[in-house]
């Protein structure tokens, strides 16, 4: 094995380090002391001291030396010049002496060659780096622009945090990016507590642990030292960019430190052959093929070994890769923007500061520096960042790790030029949980199937699924993960399960099933941009949701869709810290509408507050806010903002066919006083174009009030999304209460037909745009309990117009009847499934 030397300027150091070292990694340890003077023992080093030590410790594998001060440096230089044969296999490692040892020795404990244990000694002060990562002295000094100890800084503050949820990722890296800004070394650390951190140091911040009522003390040294301080104390006041909090409870105490680290927790049993695992039907369809593991959020992958170049060589390797990485996160961030939002593209922003953070480069570097190679160093302080990212008390903290693992793999994979993680074939994907960055790399050509141990039918993972047009099932568990590469599955997206290893003849019947879909589907798209209307001549209006610019409202035509029947203007507010005026608005709208080219345009307003605050429109805190002021609620509070929207959309009115429609109404004053808004913005606006006007039925209250609202709207629009959440009382981002939120619950269906009576008594039409409506079993529903317009992610149009076309109406309403009447929601949606259309029926 490796050997190792300690020189120290004191023997009883270097004795008790070479000690502890020892314990560490066992007596056969190849470990040698070279401290003090030989004949005195006083302090001092000595180069034929170090000599003998190190021929002692030699052996095949080499030795790797550890110093203490700079005259041990030049005493063990010399000392490898005086040692003739064998110089070329001893390391003098830049490693902490007393860290570095014990790392050393376990590493070479466990045969590691002599660059890992070059590496893990070099990279040895990590984990205390998590507590105290770049500390500065409590005083504040330190840094490019630090003084001498116990000067006062330039300029410092105390700053609450407010923020729902603390320093999380983001707010952090907003942090680290406004401090970075100004040329001034900036320091930051819990109120009362000596420990600091680098302002500008992701990792260093998110370690602090700060949650919401904690108090942090900056300070700030250099030319822009006031600046910087003023800055931060105005970013702080909004939360750091997430909105002050909306609950004033206490926070709740943080549960113990989890290990999230896998090595940690006994690997479930794979399933038998013939096993059927049962999950939640997120994506419809059948897949037969091979699993497919992604491993890429979840799993860093030790890379191959191999000699190191000289230091700069190997830090001019690390840099092109992290500026490779860096290109692959913002081409990811285009995709899952374009595909799922701007809301899921933020959160690879957070990878991208990830790549900037001393707490990764610092030790790569200082590997890279004793000998490492780039792909050992990076792997190595990946792994120990995520380390500290798992020993957080706050879960949501903790669940960062990931992002530190795929950072990771984004660098090795540039720096040994791997391709990402999913074996080579096409297959069913297997994942512990899809994120935005797992989807914006699938190759739909090749994915047939997504299965995923955790999420639910409205996460992220159903939603792109569906918007791809891939069978999935989530919420599988963890014996999912256990089924090896390769193993053949069946996957069921209607049904919400996966056969292991299936029976030939159920293989061949579902091969032969995802044949007629796929053909059927062809078809379906053919005829996209024809009119949807049931067997007997009914006609469906098919509407596109979309949450962006015109972009996505020439996909939504691409796709066949009639017009958009929600748009979502919150994009408009995002990352911003004012709120965007009327001229910028009309504007928007108006190339919106004008890329529709006459299709309708329905227009939500602001629907802000609960689990969506705004930096530009703080709110005071709330007990509960998702039952606090959101939606219309908060519009009625902030007239200005309201107002501002219905100038705008007035303006484009005059030459669009433009609605309007608020959110989250409950009540009937609601509706007038925004009705009084819009009145006001006619006279302001001096603009009396035709507007039709809408809410949003997303409140239980509203849908059992409709026949009294209908008489003062134009139309509803279903938010099934919401309305299933009030109704069965059951937050929609909780997995574990995924089989409440499915739209087929008879109580939601029951909503939905109180709906339309009222709307019909009035003669006002009723549509749905919430996630069932493009799914084609309940768009079967839908219309037979009265809808008339169903809007949609706009890849589901041409199924969703297909399966229409398919059914009479008289078959939907008697569907729909039983399915009310029905106990369970999976025996309602089997109703609706019995209906839907086979091969060729587009």
């Amino acid at each position: 094995m490796v050997g190792i030397v300690v020189v120290s300027h004191s023997r009883e150091l270097a004795d008790g380090a070479v000690a502890l070292a020892r314990e560490m990694g066992g007596a056969e340890i190849k470990i040698e002391s070279a401290g003090g003077l030989e004949d005195s023992g006083a302090l001092g080093t000595d180069a034929e001291r170090v000599r003998a030590a190190i021929e002692r410790a030699m052996s095949d594998e080499g030795v790797l030396v550890l110093m203490d001060l700079g005259s041990a440096v030049m005493s063990a230089e010399f000392a490898v010049e005086m040692l003739g044969e064998g110089a070329e296999r001893v390391r003098l490692s830049a490693g902490p002496l007393v860290e570095g040892a014990v790392a050393a020795a376990a590493a070479a404990a466990g045969g590691a060659p002599l660059d890992e244990v070059a590496a893990q000694a070099a990279g040895a002060l990590q984990m205390k780096a998590g507590q105290l990562l770049d500390a500065a002295p409590a005083d504040g000094t330190g840094g490019e622009h630090g003084g001498a100890v116990g000067q006062a800084p330039d300029a410092e503050a105390e700053l609450p945090v407010v923020n729902e949820i603390g320093l999380h990722a983001r707010p952090a890296a907003r942090l680290g990016a406004l401090a970075r800004g100004f040329d001034a070394d900036v320091t930051v650390g819990r109120a009362g507590e000596a420990s600091r951190v680098r302002a500008t140091s992701l990792t260093g911040v998110i370690g602090l642990g700060a949650r919401r009522g904690d108090t942090l003390s900056v300070a700030a040294r250099g030319p822009q030292a006031r600046e910087a301080v003023d800055a931060l104390r105005e970013l702080a006041a909004t939360g750091f960019g997430d909105g002050p909090a909306t609950d004033t409870r206490p926070v709740p105490a943080a549960s113990p430190a989890r290990s999230r680290d896998p090595s940690s927790v006994p690997a479930p049993a794979p399933p038998e052959p013939g096993n059927v695992l049962r999950g939640i039907a997120a994506s419809a369809g059948v897949a037969v093929g091979p699993a497919r593991h992604l491993r890429r959020s979840a799993v860093l992958s030790p890379p191959p070994e191999h000699a190191a170049d000289t230091p700069p060589h190997e830090r001019e390797r690390l840099e092109r890769a992290i500026d490779e990485a860096r290109a692959g996160i913002r081409r990811d961030r285009d995709s899952v923007a374009a595909r799922a939002g701007r809301a899921e593209a933020d959160i690879l922003d957070v990878q991208v500061a990830l790549l900037d953070d001393a707490a990764l480069l610092e030790p790569a570097e200082q590997a890279i520096t004793g000998g490492a190679t780039a792909e050992r160093a990076w792997y190595d302080a990946a792994e120990a960042v995520a380390g500290i990212y798992r020993g957080l008390d706050e879960p949501l903290l903790r669940e960062r790790a990931t992002d530190v693992l795929d950072v990771g793999r984004r660098v090795l994979e540039a720096l040994t030029g791997a391709p990402p993680e999913v074996a080579p074939g096409g297959g069913i994907v297997i994942v512990s949980e899809l994120t935005p960055g797992d989807a914006a790399m699938l190759d739909t050509g090749q994915v047939t199937g997504i299965a995923a141990a955790h999420g639910a039918a409205t996460a992220h993972a159903a939603i792109l699924a569906r918007g791809l047009g891939i069978p999935a099932v989530v919420g599988l568990g963890d014996r999912l993960v256990a089924i090896a590469e390769g193993v053949q599955l069946l996957l069921d997206g209607d049904s919400g399960t996966i056969v292991v290893e299936p029976s030939a003849a159920a293989a061949r019947e579902a091969h032969e099933r995802a044949g007629r879909l796929a053909d059927w589907r062809a078809a379906a798209a053919r005829r996209a941009h024809e009119v949807a209307a049931t067997r007997d001549g009914t006609r469906i209006e098919v509407f596109a949701n979309i949450g962006g610019a015109a972009d996505d409202a020439h996909d939504a035509v691409a796709n066949g869709a009639e017009g958009v029947g929600l748009l979502r203007t919150e994009f408009l507010y995002l990352d911003r810290d004012e709120l965007p005026d009327e001229d910028e608005q009309a504007e928007t709208l108006r190339r919106i509408a004008a890329t529709l080219k006459g299709r309708p345009l329905v227009v939500r307003t602001l629907d802000a507050g609960a689990d969506k605050p705004l930096a530009a429109l703080p709110m005071p805190a709330e007990l509960n806010p998702f039952l606090g002021v959101r939606g219309i609620r908060l519009s009625l509070v902030r007239r200005d903002v309201l107002a501002t929207q219905l100038r705008a959309l007035l303006r484009v009115a005059a030459d669009f066919p433009v609605k309007a429609m608020f959110p989250m109404v409950a009540t009937l004053d609601e509706i007038l006083e925004a009705r009084a808004v819009l009145d006001q913005a006619r006279i302001d606006t001096g603009i009396d174009a035709p507007l039709e006007t809408g809410i949003m039925v997303e409140v239980p209250a509203a849908a059992l009030s409709s026949a009294r609202l209908a008489e003062h709207v134009d139309f509803f629009s279903l938010g099934t999304n919401d309305l299933t959440q009030y109704t069965m009382a059951a937050e929609r981002g909780d997995e574990r209460l995924a089989p409440l939120l499915s739209g087929f619950q008879p109580a939601v269906l029951r909503l939905v037909r109180e709906t339309v009576q009222g709307a019909t008594a009035h003669g006002r039409w009723v549509g749905v745009c919430g996630e069932v409506a493009g799914d084609p079993a309940a768009a079967i529903l839908l219309v037979g309990l009265g809808v008339t317009e169903l809007s949609m992610a706009p890849a589901l149009i041409p199924e969703v117009k297909a399966t229409l076309r398919a059914v009479d109406l008289a078959d939907a309403r008697e569907a729909a009847r039983a399915a009310l009447a029905s106990p369970t929601a999976q025996q309602a949606r089997a109703i609706a499934a019995g209906l839907l259309p086979g091969p060729g029926a587009a």
